[in-house]
């Protein structure tokens, strides 16, 4: 029996065609608008070891070609979502 959970990965392309790997740690739905705490993921360890270690947070839009990811760019709103998704982090592996 496999007891292991694996994360949930997503793939996103980037403004210049390069692919980058994430692991999904969080969404939170909000007034009728989707947010993702995403975390970077290496295939090289050396470069998880130079990474900040802190996770993005990204608004889902539904486009002609499915559903794009973007930045939040309001500074208020990002604030506000960093700190919904650390509550949620901390009732996940503290309580």
């Amino acid at each position: 029996m496999n007891d292991s959970i694996s994360p949930d990965l997503i793939t996103l392309t980037d403004e210049s065609g390069r692919e980058h790997n994430f692991e999904i740690l969080d969404i939170i739905e909000q007034d009728d608008r989707r947010f993702y705490a995403l975390m970077p993921v290496y295939e090289n360890g050396a470069d998880m070891l130079l990474d900040s270690g802190q996770y993005t947070i990204l608004e889902a839009f539904d486009s002609d070609s499915g559903e794009e990811l973007a930045e939040v760019e309001d500074d208020d709103l990002r604030r506000r979502l960093s700190r919904l998704f650390e509550d949620r982090f901390d009732s996940m592996f503290y309580d």
